[in-house]
Parts: C-alpha cells; structure tokens; sequence
C-alpha cells in the first residue's frame, strides 16, 4: 500500500488557553482521543497584543514576538502540565503553538473529515458576547468536520462565586460550598 492509500488517524484537534473551561475540553479531548483510538493535538493560538494590525506598526513587535511566542508555548506546557502531570496524555499527538486567531487556527488545522474540535464553552453573558467573539461560533460556522463544545465543570460556578465574594470581602458560608461540592458526581 502506497503512502497516499494509507488510512488517515482521526484528530482531536482542542483549544487550549489555560482557562478553566480549556482545561474541561482538553480532559474530554483526551478521553474521546483514548475511546476512539485518535490522536490528540492540543492547540494553543496566540495573537500579539493589540492585534495583528497593532504589531505591523510597531516597531518593538519585531523585538517581542520571540518572547510572546516563548510565553504562548510556556502556557500550553503549563496547561497540558496542570492536566496530564509530568507523564504526559500518553496518546499519540502533537501540541501546537500558532500565531493568529484561535477560532480560525482550529479550523485551519482540522482540515479532514475525521477530525473533531474540541472546545470549551464557558459561560459568557450578553456584554461579553458582544465585546469578545466566541471561538465555538467561529468553529461551528466554518469547520467541515465535527464541532464538540464543552460545557464548563460545574464547580466552576462555585468557584466564581467564591472569588466575587472574596473579592467584595463578603462572608463566605462554607457550609453552603461544601453540599455543593458533595452533589458533583465523582469523576467530574
């Protein structure tokens, strides 16, 4: 059999940003991966500060984007660090680091038919909706393969709450944590 007849592995192509929600995906990722027998590529896509257009006309971009780039692969190191541990996902895989949008770059890298995207969908309200474009959007729109978006783990919102009243210097009820945290099925 030729190298062009070999059958292509499906990917699970996941967005990785660090973010609590990129870290839900990248687990379900990885389990898909595990079940289906498929590669997994955790991607982190990173775009300078200010944009594309801010960097073209600055002439320190030139200077920083090897640092912006060292740090863009530190925090998918980071993540994929925080998930697996030092042993790795132990699949078969490649992480990527690419400079651009995220939305587009996980398009552009699940480009067969047997790929899956795999993205974490956190919880956006209407004011973030508007200032900031949603990267599940984006795929669901434009990808021709299977889009998979990620609810975020329910502790997530617990977690949110706490930090609002920490930061607002509110009292936290413990009790009312704890039975939260006990109605979360194991695994989750």
């Amino acid at each position: 059999m030729s190298e062009s007849q070999l059958p292509s592995t499906a990917r699970l192509v996941v967005g990785v940003s660090g973010s609590p929600g990129s870290l839900t995906a990248l687990v379900r990722a990885a389990d898909e991966a595990r079940r289906r027998g498929a590669e997994l590529w955790p991607v982190h896509a990173w775009e300078p500060p200010g944009g594309e257009l801010s960097a073209r006309r600055s002439p320190a971009a030139a200077y920083l984007v090897p640092e912006w780039e060292r740090l863009a692969r530190e925090r998918l190191l980071d993540a994929l660090c925080d998930v697996f541990g030092s042993a790795g996902s132990g699949l078969p895989g490649q992480p990527l680091v690419i400079r651009g949008a995220p939305g587009p770059a996980l398009v552009r890298i699940a480009d067969r038919e047997d790929d899956v995207i795999v993205i974490g969908a956190g919880r956006r309200g209407r004011l973030r909706r508007a200032l900031r474009s949603s990267v599940g959007r984006y795929c669901l729109a434009h990808a021709d393969c299977p889009v998979l978006a990620v609810p975020p783990s329910p502790l997530q919102a617990a977690l949110e709450a706490a930090h609002r009243r920490n930061v607002l210097r509110l009292r936290l009820d413990t009790g009312r944590l704890e039975r939260e945290f006990d109605s979360v099925p194991p695994g989750d």
